[in-house]
């Protein structure tokens, strides 16, 4: 095989392997987002509940203040019917200790009510700050591994550029500056021609250019898309087993 053609495909190879590498390195940011997002997604479930079980708290706290104001109202009513004086003011007096007393059962039920919501939220936040430590620990996992792809693809894109660089070495000026010419408008800069076609355009060959480029002695450029074609053999079937 020329060298220089020997050199190409060696190159090509290496910058496949480096946009591989950059890619994966490009798709870490957005994997941590993702990452992130899910954690401060169950921080916010966990808020939510902190938050309610509060509200219930707070709910009850008033809805007692507002009890004892009432009972203290309905003592003062009761120890104002010693003093008045005609049935009518009584009457309206007991009519006044009534209103105050459906008002206490209103409140007790309100009571009530929220110290079953706030048992209800209670045992769910214990739940959830359960799944919330899961969650803390996995995500401490995952960014940890993403820390470790992110410097084994670094240090792979460090070594494939420094082989780039070696490799690119090896070629002539001019066989260099092809190459980064073809690479510049296809990305990829060589093809291999198997079974009589250009593997990346699919352009079918002259038979006369298919059977020179068989020889892989000279650098030949694809008519239709310009890359630089190599002779790749067939792979070779294997039989099936008797």
């Amino acid at each position: 095989m020329l060298p220089d053609l020997d050199g190409l495909i060696r190159l090509q190879a290496v910058e496949s392997d480096l946009r591989r590498a950059d890619g994966d390195l490009a798709q870490l940011p957005g994997r941590q987002a993702e990452l992130e997002a899910r954690l401060a997604a169950e921080r916010g479930r966990l808020d939510a509940l902190k938050g309610s079980l509060d509200t219930s708290q707070k709910s009850r706290k008033r809805e007692e203040g507002t009890l004892q104001d009432l009972e203290g109202k309905r003592s003062k009513y009761k120890g104002q019917l010693m003093d008045v004086k005609t049935n009518k003011e009584y009457t309206a007096m007991l009519h006044e200790i009534e209103g105050v007393e459906r008002e206490i059962r209103g409140r007790e039920d309100q009571i009530l009510a929220e110290m079953e919501s706030a048992e209800t939220l209670a045992a769910d936040l214990k739940k959830e700050e359960e799944v919330f430590r899961k969650e803390e620990a996995r995500h401490k996992q995952d960014m940890a591994a993403l820390e470790g792809q992110r410097r084994e693809l670094t240090a792979r894109r460090e070594r494939l550029a420094a082989e780039r660089e070696q490799v690119a070495g090896t070629l002539s000026s001019d066989t260099r500056e092809l190459f980064q010419r073809v690479a510049r408008l296809r990305g990829v800069a060589v093809a291999a021609a198997r079974d009589g076609r250009c593997q990346e355009c699919h352009l079918l060959l002259r038979l006369q250019m298919y059977s020179e480029l068989k020889r892989n002695d000279a650098i030949t450029q694809c008519p239709q898309c310009n890359r630089i074609l190599y002779y790749e053999p067939p792979t070779p079937v294997e039989a099936p087993r008797p």
